[in-house]
């Protein structure tokens, strides 16, 4: 193991027990350092004193070749800034390469979103009469009546679900708790899943000990992130909605919200963002979306 790498060990283990990152969050950073170690590695730099400004300009530079998208480059940017900020401040470097390398501010850019008759097409489609199938449609109704987070309905549990009281206990980023309202539909198929679907499902679990997940794959265990993308975009498809990811049905929840009055505050929690800022993107494609509908429908637009 080099310097750096053991360098790189305490500042994952910083990032995860001092700053209380989300696990997701730290996986990216991992891979991203991970990268960035191999890339200084070929150049035979070992030691965090021998790391110059044109080695970071040239990894950057190397992943905007590999057509890796601008938040993907500037997220590595900001590992890879925080990481050699964290090695001066512990006296393990005496040299931030990084210190007036700034990362580029990102455009607004607008959420993927689907209109509301595609949700409707989407969700009253014929499901599969089968466990699966009522947990597909339980997990679709989810994603699009509380604007769940992909990790957070993945992590959701059995006992953070108040069916009676209608509302779910999330955990969302940085280890933050709230609770999302389960109303209407969602929470009736929620319902039906858990009463008469998962029991099967869980059935077929080789696990001695009782799994707590609320969405379990055909194992019998919890569902994983890349079921619930594989989930949205086979059932978009079959409704003609191509590349459906599960973002982009809470993108979705928050711009119908907004569009049927409701407060930007009160919006802001039940997504679980920490700065308003975050939420009012969803203002943006909401006046996105008037103003198309103002040219296609104006005799002089």
């Amino acid at each position: 193991m080099t310097e750096l790498e053991r360098c790189r060990g305490e500042y994952l283990n910083h990032l995860t027990v001092e700053r209380n990152l989300a696990a997701n969050t730290i996986a990216a950073y991992e891979r991203d350092l991970r990268a960035y170690l191999a890339f200084l590695g070929e150049r035979g730099t070992r030691r965090p004193d021998d790391v110059i400004r044109r080695d970071v300009e040239d990894f950057v530079a190397a992943k905007r070749a590999d057509h890796a998208a601008d938040a993907s480059v500037n997220r590595a940017l900001s590992a890879v800034k925080g990481f050699h900020r964290f090695m001066v401040r512990e006296g393990l470097s005496s040299v931030n390469p990084t210190a007036t390398l700034r990362v580029p501010k990102m455009g607004d850019h607008l959420p993927d979103v689907i209109s509301i008759e595609a949700a409707e097409r989407l969700l009253d489609q014929d499901f599969p009469a089968t466990a699966a199938g009522m947990r597909d449609r339980a997990v679709l109704e989810v994603l699009y009546g509380c604007g769940l987070r992909t990790s957070e309905l993945c992590g959701l549990d059995v006992n953070e679900v108040y069916l009676d009281e209608g509302f779910v206990r999330v955990m969302g980023k940085g280890s933050k708790e709230r609770l999302v309202p389960l109303v209407g539909t969602a929470r009736r198929v929620l319902g039906t899943y858990l009463a008469e679907a998962r029991s099967e499902l869980f059935s077929h679990t080789r696990s001695a000990s009782a799994s707590a997940a609320v969405f379990l794959n055909m194992r019998g265990t919890r569902l994983s992130r890349q079921s619930v993308h594989a989930i949205c975009e086979r059932y978009g498809r079959m409704v003609g909605i191509e590349g459906l990811h599960p973002h982009a049905l809470r993108h979705s929840f928050a711009t119908h919200m907004l569009a049927g009055g409701a407060d930007l505050r009160a919006l802001q929690e039940i997504l679980g963002h920490a700065d308003i800022a975050t939420t009012q993107i969803y203002t943006h494609v909401d006046r996105t979306q008037l103003r198309e509908v103002y040219l296609a429908a104006h005799p002089r637009a």
